[in-house]
């Protein structure tokens, strides 16, 4: 019975991992730009930051929802960012520089924290996430036993992990079928980040 904490840690990470995000376009970009070996790179990471932000949303719970409804402007911020990079991908024309692309690969794990890390509304679906498995006959707080929150957080990487590295072989697939795909994958990412960022802006405005 204890090791449904570990299922259920697996499926909420899938969740919160399936829709569209930061570290998803970066897997996806990384693998058709470069490889597969560095977009895990960026998974390993960013699987880390999952279960830091899930550890974190645990500890805090009402508290973090509640800061970041009565700080807008740190919303206002992503969804400016979230544009602006989008915009500089769709224009951005399709050159690289051996430097650059060595200093890019170098710092994947980075990258894949920071994508991670960097994301409200991951810490929020968390916040979400929890209410929901509490008012289940289930109970995880941070006073739960050592094992049961090993199993949660070992069950979140592997979810997270899981779900990029399946991102990145669908990102094979299209690599292999679709013609000057590093040019067709900037304009891609650089549309569905405004998208993101659309979709922030909309919420925010509700």
């Amino acid at each position: 019975m204890i090791f449904i904490y570990f299922i259920i840690g697996i499926l909420a990470s899938v969740i919160g991992a399936l829709p569209l995000g930061a570290s998803n376009i970066a897997v996806i970009n990384t693998t058709i730009k470069q490889n597969a070996k560095q977009a895990f790179k960026i998974a390993i990471a960013a699987g880390i930051a999952e279960v830091i932000l899930s550890y974190y949303a645990l500890h805090c719970n009402m508290v973090v929802r509640d800061f970041f409804d009565q700080n807008m402007w740190i919303q206002i911020v992503i969804v400016v960012i979230l544009m602006a990079v989008g915009s500089f991908l769709i224009f951005k024309k399709n050159k690289e520089r051996a430097s650059k692309k060595k200093r890019l690969t170098s710092s994947k794990y980075a990258t894949g924290f920071l994508l991670g890390i960097l994301n409200p509304p991951v810490l929020i679906y968390w916040i979400v996430a929890f209410g929901i498995i509490n008012n289940n006959d289930l109970m995880l707080s941070l006073g739960s036993p050592l094992f049961v929150l090993f199993l949660f957080f070992a069950g979140v990487y592997i979810g997270k992990l899981l779900t990029l590295y399946l991102y990145s072989k669908f990102s094979i697939a299209i690599k292999n079928k679709v013609q000057n795909i590093t040019l067709v994958i900037n304009k891609v990412t650089g549309i569905l980040l405004i998208v993101i960022g659309i979709a922030q802006a909309i919420k925010l405005s509700l």
